[in-house]
This record gives structure tokens, C-alpha cells and sequence, in this order.
């Protein structure tokens, strides 16, 4: 896949530009774009990018890559999604999506469309083959999918090139350190060493001596010299963390150091000439420090030479469920746990939906209680904080006890998209019937029944034409998504009473599909979970969870 697409019309392309980021559940795949050309994207192993999704039809879409960049229906089982062209300025949390019927549509870099339970994003590739050999490419493990995030490594590659000093910007978790070793990485001393610091972890009276060193005897206990970190960084990069925690009495050796390139030991007599790079990262406003008196003015023009602002993971929503599958990846390998969880549709509309405060740091810890937690092949909305189902912010020893000065987070907004899979299918209304255990499966290119759209769903996919439902399971599949169960384009958020009264209305389905499934299953538990395509645990937790009266097994 990444030496290019096996279809005749698009091999053997030069460098590319774009490619495409496919998020299936806990599974990223990326797939490089040609310059121009006509990319089939399907399960069909004939397909110019394969997607082994059991939702995506054998020949879903067509990619029309440009200039512009189209993307067109081909038939499919369970649609194509893409955004309202009214609702691409807003974020993209609101889940305003339309499916594609005869017609195209234009997407652009950072934007997503939706082939069945599959999200994919168009990005832009880290490198060509016209570059320089890894300059300005950042680490392959980083998630570059939000337009923001890619004028940022982008501005940061240039940055990289030249001595002077970088300060990053950026509210708590939000990536800065990652940054700071892109910078390094990517420079002309990537070869010496990179050194990090947080001047938060060390209390003043350690701080000097480890920034500057002492010689022998300098002080009790100086039994020999040691060096500091200034010069262990010499022909590197020295990243100073947290700078805005550094004690004013301490700002003006440092400046020191960075006017004068030299530094001189505790106990010493002979200043020693440094060679290195200053990289300095906070979440304080510096210029709000200053004008209270708490940071130096001359030192922040000092460390100030370029500037980079991280944007918060609230504003990078198309990164979110990368991340999120990266993080259950790598939680479950340190649990011993043999394969991932999917994260369904709803806990994935569910962390985009929410402010992420603590950004990508938080998101990580909630992954990684939710790999805990989850006891079936999904992640779920139950496995996920109660704070983030709700909107509230998490659990904290309050605003008063942030430093002032600090870049604060915007309020949680609402959970707009909270209980809405990606696709924006309808929820089913309370007391809906399920289809019947034989349905006909949708054939590609059958319409839906009443204008409605087969939804994607972790739990159980329709599915498309010529495939065979897997043996000794009949999955129920959920209710078909309704065009009247998407808002406007121009709809207001929904206020909280009815964010409450769209919570109850899902708890009701969910119960009344607990319910149905048992009475088809004849009280059999586990051929209920089954039909639910859940594990046993989980629906004994449901069972107890909606007060549901235990079933006694009885004939079918």
C-alpha cells in the first residue's frame, strides 16, 4: 500500500501529496494519493485502496483526485457520507452529514467522509520524494490529520533549519514535547544529544546545579566535578519544559547563558563556551508574567525567537479517533491482552464530542481505564467517564488552584454529537421493532427501506451484496439511520434538557433491544449476546443495569 495503488489507472503515480488516513474502529491504516486519477476505494481486493470493513460495500466510492479532490457513491449498501458544505466552517463535532445519492462532492485536506462504518480523512503526507532526505518530516508514529496540526510541523520543519532559539505555546497535553523532539530531529543536530528539563520538577536550590554544574569542593559533598546540563547538551538541543515555572531570581543567569554562549560551573573560575540550541516550552502567557513582574521581559524576547502554538486537541477533532485507536493499542499490549477493542461509532461520537480540557494527556488516560474496563469486543459510551458522557469538565481541585497566568481551557462545550455515531444516523425510538431474524441482508445499490440509510455499527454491519451472514450467528442489525433524525444545517446545539431527553431516549432503546433480543433468544443468555454481538458480561450488565428480570431459559 505504500508503494502505490495496484489499479492499472493510478500505478506506478510519482510522489504524492495527499493521502488518505482510514479509521476502522482501533485500526489506522494510511494509503498514499497520486497527483491525479481515478481511486476505487472498497473490500474488493481488486479495489486501489482495500478497506476490510464488513460495512464497506466490494466497490464503495470512487476518489476523483484533482485539483479538486471528489468523491462519488458507486452504489454502495450503506452510503457514503459526507459533510453539509454549510457546516464545514463550524467544527466537526456537529456530525452535520449528508449521504451521497447520484451526485459528487468536493473534500478537501482535514476533512472526512464516511463509507459505511468507516471514517476516512484526507491529510497530507509527511514528505516527497523531491525533499531532502528526513528534513522536515515529523516522526512517523505522530497523527498529522487536522489542517492546523499540518501548518504547524510544517512551519516547525523550516524552524528546524536554523540555530535560533523556539518557544511552543500550547495549553497542558497538547503535544509540546513531541514538538520539541520533532525540532531536534528534524535539525541540523539531530546527530547530538537532546536534553530535557522541567523547571517545575526541581526546587530552586537544585535548579543551578543542575542547569550549570559544580567543580570539586564546590560545596559539601562535591567530592568531584559534574557537569551540568548546559554542557551536556553541547552540540544538541536543550529543552527547557515548563519555563514559565523558572524562580525570577533564576531568569537572569540563564540569560546570561543565552547571550554570552558560555557557562560557568558552581565553584568554578574558567566559563566554558557552549554550542547548543534552546528550545522552551509553556502553557503560562508569558506576556500576561511579565506584566504582573513574575518572568523577564529581555529573556522572553531572548527564548522568543519563533514561536509555535500547539492548537488543543478540541480544535484537532479529526485526530481523535487515530489517536484514540493508537492508545488502545498500545493499553492493551501492556495489559498482555491478545487484540484490540474496536472503539463502536457511539464512544467514538462521544470522545469527539467532548472539550478534552487536559487534551491529548487526558485522552490517553481515558483509553486506557476504558482497555481496563471493556469486557467485550467494543469500546462502549459505558466504558468511557461519566464526566465525559455528560459534558462536565473532570474531576479537579478547582479553578482556584490553577497557576495564574496559565493558558486556561475554554468551558466543555456540550455534547452536541455525544450519543450520534459518526455517520449522523438517527437513533431508534423507543420501543422500535427489530428486523427479523432472516431479513434479506441489503444487496449494493438496493435502496433502503423509506428513504432510510443503513448506519454503521461496530456491533453488527449490514451487509453488502453477496455476503453471507457468519456461521451460527445472526446478528441483529441496528435500526436504519433516518434523514429526518439529522439537524439542519444551520440548527442551533441542543440545550441540555434535550441532551437529557436524548440520553433517556437511547437508554430506552438500548433496553428495548435487550429485551427483544432475550425474547427471540428464548431467555438463552448467551445466544442473546450473541444476537446483540456483545459479550455475555456485558449484557449481565445491562440486564442489571435497566432492571430487566432475570429470564429462566425456556423451549424456542
Amino acid at each position: 500500500m505504500d508503494e502505490g495503488f495496484p489499479g492499472s489507472d493510478v500505478r506506478g503515480s510519482c510522489a504524492t501529496t495527499l493521502r488518505l488516513a482510514i479509521v476502522a474502529g482501533s485500526t489506522i491504516t494510511f494509503a498514499p494519493l497520486p497527483p491525479h486519477g481515478r481511486v476505487v476505494l472498497g473490500r474488493d481486493e481488486g479495489c486501489d485502496v482495500r478497506i476490510d470493513d464488513r460495512s464497506v460495500s466490494r466497490r464503495h466510492a470512487a476518489l476523483h483526485v484533482g485539483p479538486p479532490l471528489r468523491i462519488e457513491d458507486l452504489g454502495s449498501a450503506n452510503g457514503t457520507f459526507v459533510g453539509e458544505p454549510q457546516a464545514r466552517a463550524l467544527t466537526a463535532r456537529t456530525h452535520r452529514l449528508r449521504r451521497l445519492s447520484r451526485e459528487s462532492a468536493e473534500v478537501g485536506v482535514g476533512e472526512r467522509f464516511n463509507l459505511g462504518a468507516t471514517t476516512v480523512v484526507v491529510g497530507r503526507a509527511p514528505g516527497g520524494a523531491a525533499e531532502e532526505p528526513d528534513r522536515g518530516k515529523p516522526p512517523a508514529d505522530i497523527v498529522l490529520l487536522a489542517p492546523a496540526m499540518l501548518a504547524l510541523y510544517e512551519q516547525a520543519a523550516r524552524a528546524a533549519r536554523s540555530p535560533i532559539s523556539v518557544l511552543i505555546l500550547g495549553e497542558t497535553g497538547v503535544g509540546k514535547e513531541v514538538l520539541a523532539r520533532t525540532l531536534h530531529a528534524r535539525s541540523p543536530r539531530s546527530s547530538g544529544p537532546y536534553v530535557e528539563l522541567n523547571c517545575a520538577a526541581l526546587p530552586p536550590s537544585l535548579l543551578e546545579g543542575e542547569l550549570f554544574g559544580h567543580e570539586k569542593s564546590a560545596f559539601t559533598g562535591a567530592s568531584h566535578a559534574r557537569p551540568g546540563l548546559l554542557e551536556a547538551a553541547h552540540g544538541g538541543t536543550l529543552f527547557l519544559d515548563e519555563i514559565g515555572e523558572l524562580p525570577l531570581a533564576f531568569q537572569a543567569k540563564l540569560l546570561r547563558v543565552l547571550e554570552d554562549r558560555k557557562v560557568l560551573r558552581i565553584g568554578g573560575r574558567t566559563p566554558r563556551r557552549l554550542d547548543l540550541r534552546f528550545v522552551a516550552a509553556t502553557n503560562r502567557d508569558l506576556e500576561a508574567e511579565i506584566a504582573r513582574g513574575a518572568f523577564r521581559q529581555d529573556l522572553y524576547f531572548r527564548l522568543n525567537g519563533i514561536s509555535l502554538v500547539v492548537p488543543p486537541l478540541r480544535e484537532r477533532v479529526a485526530e481523535i479517533g487515530p489517536l484514540a485507536g493508537r492508545f488502545l493499542e498500545e493499553a492493551c499490549l501492556q495489559l498482555d491482552q491478545r487484540g484490540a477493542p474496536r472503539i463502536s461509532p457511539e464512544a467514538l461520537a462521544a470522545l469527539e464530542a467532548y472539550a478534552w480540557p487536559g487534551n491529548v494527556r487526558e485522552l490517553r488516560n481515558v483509553i486506557e481505564r476504558a482497555a481496563v474496563l471493556c469486557a467485550g469486543e467494543s469500546v462502549l459510551p459505558a466504558d468511557l467517564p461519566p464526566h465525559l458522557m455528560n459534558g462536565a469538565t473532570p474531576p479537579s481541585s478547582g479553578a482556584a488552584s490553577r497557576p495564574s497566568g496559565t493558558i486556561p481551557p475554554p468551558p466543555p462545550l456540550p455534547p452536541s454529537g455525544a450519543a450520534l455515531p459518526p455517520s449522523g444516523a438517527a437513533l431508534p425510538p423507543s420501543g422500535a421493532a427489530l428486523p427479523p431474524a432472516g431479513a434479506a441482508p441489503l444487496s449494493s445499490g438496493d435502496a433502503p427501506p423509506s428513504g432510510r440509510a443503513a448506519p454503521p455499527s461496530s456491533r453488527a454491519t449490514p451487509l453488502s451484496s453477496g455476503d453471507a451472514p457468519p456461521s451460527g450467528r445472526a446478528a441483529l442489525p441496528p435500526p436504519p439511520p433516518s434523514g429526518a433524525g439529522l439537524p439542519p444545517a444551520d440548527a442551533p446545539p441542543p440545550s441540555g434538557d434535550a441532551l437529557a431527553r436524548l440520553r433517556l431516549e437511547m437508554k430506552a432503546a438500548d433496553r428495548q433491544r435487550v429485551v427483544e433480543a432475550l425474547e427471540r433468544s428464548a431467555g438463552n443468555q448467551t445466544r442473546a449476546a450473541k444476537l446483540l454481538g456483545v459479550s455475555l458480561r456485558t449484557l449481565i450488565n445491562r440486564i442489571d443495569e435497566y432492571g430487566i428480570p432475570r429470564p429462566r431459559k425456556r423451549s424456542p
